[in-house]
């Protein structure tokens, strides 16, 4: 891909600012870092990054460098999630080498990533504490997301980043955002901290779970933004909405979580189209009176509901692997990291060569969605 070239065709000052959605997904998120790796060669650099759980840790490694230092980041940190030995070579037993490496992981876990709770293990009454309750110890997490983050670059805003969690006494969705206060590992790891797995992350007193409780795809953090900005927003999901009629327990399985986590994507959407034309009407219809009535406080104030922002929406969709099932998101194995990269840097390639945003549209509309890819299956390997 031509770098100059999609720079040149990337008219940002008529776009505004350009903003990348992750989504959390556990290992699924290596396609997001695909993502990022195709823009990043297009000489494209996010304004704002937005994540939930792995979405937020992606999101945190490019806030939380300079340009030149996030791909290698990026790269170093899904090094570091791969499968142990032993876990690659019960990986390779014939036939029952996916159940056999997950079936590792769940035991042992990740090296870098999380590690067994023995106490927790002990009986699911046992007291460990608020912050303790959980199978595993998120420690190592904090250890690497502290190696391969820069604090002064994560607060920067350049770019913004917000990551969602949810308050596990409140039960309300907290986006913390570095326009508005600093943020640190802590907060990256509360909107990973998924239960019953891992612990709550405790933040200025109040305990933290992982965002995708109640939002796993944060858009709505874009679209209720104040102020709001016209902008190309590369929503990234890494599960599916659609799918086929499940015949088998572990395919209910799996399409139960799919179901889960997308978080109702598609009617989200569909309300902030609506809202936007609304907002866009509501700006046109002001145009239209006389000067003298547009001047009047209360005309000014239903006025305001008007907007003139655009957003195009990108929505890229993770396609499956070949044979994957409801332990997709704890695949962590070097081919199945490797696949979904792959897949996210082609798609995003893909995308940016054909340049949507530049097609005509609806001038009413204050909302573009343009589906990226949907309906593949790609192998491992």
């Amino acid at each position: 891909m031509d770098a100059q070239l999609m720079t040149e065709e990337f008219d940002k000052a008529t776009l505004g600012q350009v903003v990348v959605v992750f989504q959390g997904g556990g290992a699924l998120g290596a396609y997001q870092a695909g993502v990022y790796q195709a823009l990043h060669e297009a000489g494209i650099e996010p304004d704002w990054v937005i994540g939930t759980s792995i979405g937020a840790i992606n999101a945190s490694l490019i806030a939380g460098n300079a340009p030149e230092n996030r791909l290698p980041r990026l790269r170093e940190f899904w090094r570091r999630m791969r499968h142990g030995p032993l876990t690659r070579l019960a990986g390779a037993i014939p036939g029952f080498g996916t159940l056999a490496a997950n079936s590792m992981t769940v035991a042992t876990g990740l090296d870098a990533f999380f590690k067994p709770n023995p106490w927790a293990f002990l009986g699911a009454h046992m007291p460990l504490g608020s912050e303790l309750a959980g199978y595993y110890s998120t420690r190592p997490l904090e250890e690497t997301l502290g190696d391969l983050i820069d604090p002064a670059a994560l607060n920067a805003c350049a770019p913004r980043l917000t990551v969602g969690a949810a308050n596990v006494q409140t039960g309300e969705m907290r986006y913390f955002d570095s326009r508005e206060a600093p943020i640190t590992v802590r907060h990256v790891m509360a909107s990973g901290a998924l239960p019953p797995a891992f612990p709550a992350i405790r933040i200025d007193g109040e305990l933290y779970w992982d965002g995708g409780i109640l939002s796993n795809t944060p858009v709505e953090a874009v679209f209720d933004d104040n102020p709001r900005r016209s902008g190309l927003v590369f929503a990234v999901h890494v599960w599916s909405p659609n799918g086929p009629e499940p015949d088998s327990v572990v395919k209910v399985m799996s399409r139960q979580k799919d179901l889960q986590y997308s978080s109702r994507a598609a009617s989200h959407i569909a309300r902030q189209k609506q809202i936007h034309k609304l907002r866009h009407i509501i700006a046109e219809l002001s145009r239209r009176l006389p000067e003298e009535t547009r001047r009047r406080a209360d005309v000014k104030e239903l006025a305001a509901y008007g907007c003139l922002t655009r957003m195009h929406v990108v929505r890229l969709l993770a396609p499956p692997l070949q044979g994957e099932d409801h332990s997709k998101d704890i695949d962590f194995s070097p081919e199945g990291i490797r696949a979904r990269w792959d897949a996210g840097y082609a798609d995003t390639s893909r995308v940016l060569a054909q340049a949507p945003w530049t097609r005509q549209f609806d001038p009413t509309e204050g909302f573009i969605l343009h589906e990226a890819a949907a309906g593949r299956m790609i192998k491992e390997g």
